[in-house]
């Protein structure tokens, strides 16, 4: 599907698919705090974690935070 937009693109890039990693189940609707967690981890130059994230900690952890 990617490569029929390929051409189509200015500024074509790569995409790398990746094995066991935290993801979110099919059918939620919780991409926000897995996309706010794992932003979190990456700017703080941390290893995002294989385990499962339990999105209903992550949505009261941030909560807090505001």
């Amino acid at each position: 599907m990617i490569e029929g937009y390929r051409d189509k693109m200015a500024n074509p890039f790569d995409v790398q698919y990746v094995d066991k990693i935290s993801q979110q189940t099919i059918g939620s609707l919780d991409c926000g705090p897995f996309v706010a967690t794992y932003a979190e981890y990456l700017s703080n130059g941390l290893q995002v974690p294989n385990d499962v994230l339990d999105a209903g900690l992550l949505r009261k952890r941030y909560a807090a935070l505001l």
